[in-house]
Formats: structure tokens, sequence, C-alpha cells
């Protein structure tokens, strides 16, 4: 049966979902998003929100029992692709040695107006 995984050491979900779901050895974690675990947006500019959004997936990867070096797939939301170097750098400093999938899309909004949303899939 699939498993709900929550943290307090991450934003709790803003609305009908969960912060990851493990199921079959995978841990799929829902879009993040800059909201700080208080529920306070984190608005510092792209670097900023990006680093606040890794913290929120490590937070629950570990509460999975998972980990950034268990990751197979991310998917990056943009609003602006022009950010992309800025949130890219960002990233790297998480994801140093191990290089997952990703996909970097640019979209038209996000949810509360925000810069930049990252999901991942990890092995648990």
């Amino acid at each position: 049966m699939p498993e709900v995984v929550s943290t307090a050491k991450a934003p709790q979900a803003i609305g009908p979902y969960s912060q990851a779901i493990k199921h079959g050895g995978l841990v799929f974690v829902s879009g993040q998003i800059p909201l700080k675990p208080d529920g306070s947006l984190e608005s510092g500019g792209i670097t900023a929100e990006t680093k606040q959004v890794l913290e929120n997936l490590k937070n629950i990867l570990a509460a999975a029992g998972s980990s950034f070096e268990q990751v197979l797939k991310t998917t990056v939301f943009l609003k602006d692709m022009g950010d992309f170097e800025a949130m890219n750098k960002v990233y790297a400093e998480y994801f140093a040695e191990h290089k997952p999938a990703r996909a970097t899309i640019q979209v038209a909004k996000l949810p509360k107006d925000v810069s930049v949303e990252i999901e991942v899939v990890a092995a648990c």
C-alpha cells in the first residue's frame, strides 16, 4: 500500500496532496516551492528561492528514508528561463556528485507567483 510521507521540517501541503508518497521502493515528492516550514514565503530572489526549495526536498526525502544521492529524476519548473543559470548553480551544490535525470520547463505561472518549483522521484 502507498505510504504518506510528512515532516514538520518542510512546509505542509497547501492543497489536497501529500508532501510525498512512498510505494514500491520509490518516493514521489510533490513539487516544492520556496515556502519555509512555518509557511512563510522565501522572497530573496531565485538563488534564495532555489535553496529553500532544495532544503524542503532534502527534509522530505530524509523523512522518507531517502536522500539526494538516491534521486532518480527531477523536474524543475521556472517562471523565467532567464533564471536558469542562477537556479542551476544552486542545484549543482545539492547534486554535486550524483546527477539524476532532469527536465527544466518554463511555465506561465507557479503557485503563490514564485519563481521556481522542483519535484523529485527517488529510491528509498
